[in-house]
């Protein structure tokens, strides 16, 4: 069993920044492949960003492409989303994911297999 705790959430001006962290407990983190989605009201649950624990190897949706960047940290079992040059439009919940292995899929919330339980975001204009 693998748990998964985000924090990091909070209310921002536009143009500002945040980083989200996600605590990964229970099983070996290190066979995962870790992602983060964001879901806004009245909207489906969307990819956000994708790394590989083991290779680093990252993915982004083209909408936070060069604003936001995905990192883990091994030795404090965490994964991070630092959001630069926030938008209104990037209001959501954030939830962080853990899979085995997802492959070409990373895009696909039912991909993964455990999930947080959310923080929210919010950019004001």
């Amino acid at each position: 069993q693998v748990q998964l705790v985000e924090s990091g959430g909070g209310l921002v001006q536009a143009g500002g920044s945040l980083r989200l962290s996600c605590a990964v407990s229970g099983r070996t983190f290190s066979m995962y492949v870790m992602g983060w989605f964001r879901q806004a009201p009245g909207k489906e649950r969307e990819f956000v960003a994708h790394v590989m624990w083991s290779g680093g190897s990252t993915n982004y949706a083209d909408s936070v492409k060069g604003r936001f960047t995905i990192s883990t940290d091994n030795a404090k079992n965490t994964v991070y989303l630092q959001m630069n040059s926030l938008k209104p439009e990037d209001t959501a919940v954030y939830y962080c994911a853990a899979s085995e292995w997802v492959g070409s899929d990373y895009r696909f919330p039912y991909k993964y297999n455990y999930w947080g339980q959310g923080t929210q975001v919010s950019v004001s204009s």
